[in-house]
């Protein structure tokens, strides 16, 4: 499977998302759907950008019980997205759930990636909200190799991670990674950002990129750049 940019459409409304999507008339974007624009339009505007020959990564994070993470991920096969997640804390067993309902009639699902933790959270907060003494690097590996055993596709990771993560689950376990920023652009609030190129070198099979798009001037060249950068 080859390297790909996943666009971020982190926005509120159908409107703004199609606004958004229309100024794409050549090359059709992988995009991502989070969690504000599947609860502002449901599972419809999903079956909207699909329609439309965009590959879709839905990304809510599910974490639950087991059958009710199996019930769930059945439910969203028939919408036809390409790639969904979940959390690797909930458990092998959980895991393994989901890819049971996941996985259709005949066999296809779409991809299945893990987040092991959350950028939001550092070493402190682990130790003192979650009562996790490791080290947040063997946590995140020992999550990944986790989603590895509960036989998921990869996991969601940092650019600064992706090359341990195949080193512990193997070359073909997919490391998508979001935290990528142009050389010359504006890094925003984050502290450790890698670019297109660097994170092409270091191993990421996907790239996911947001306002450095999203935001841009030119939408649209800047995914060409990200492409060229990123999968050349």
């Amino acid at each position: 499977m080859g390297k790909d940019v996943i666009i971020a459409c982190d926005f509120d409304s159908k409107q703004k998302t199609l606004d958004f999507l229309d100024k794409f008339t050549g090359r059709k974007p992988f995009v991502k759907i989070g969690m504000e624009l599947f609860y502002a339009e449901g599972p419809a505007i999903v079956k909207e950008i699909k329609a439309r020959g965009h590959k879709i990564f839905l990304d809510l994070k599910l974490h639950d019980i087991p059958n009710t993470v199996k019930k769930s991920m059945a439910v969203l096969s028939r919408l036809d997205v390409d790639m969904t997640n979940l959390h690797a804390g909930g458990t092998i067993r959980m895991m393994q759930g989901a890819i049971e309902g996941l996985t259709r009639p005949d066999g296809t699902r779409p991809l299945l990636i893990a987040v092991t933790q959350l950028t939001s959270t550092d070493e402190e907060s682990m130790r003192k909200d979650l009562l996790i003494e490791k080290p947040i690097d063997e946590v995140v590996m020992h999550y990944a190799h986790n989603a590895k055993i509960a036989g998921l596709d990869g996991v969601v990771c940092s650019p600064l991670e992706a090359g341990k993560v195949h080193g512990v689950c193997g070359e073909k376990f997919l490391t998508v990674t979001p935290g990528v920023r142009f050389a010359d652009g504006d890094v925003g609030d984050q502290k450790r950002v890698m670019t297109p190129a660097e994170a092409k070198k270091i191993g990421s099979d996907y790239i996911v990129v947001g306002r450095p798009i999203t935001a841009a001037e030119d939408p649209v060249a800047a995914y060409e750049r990200c492409i060229a950068e990123f999968v050349g």
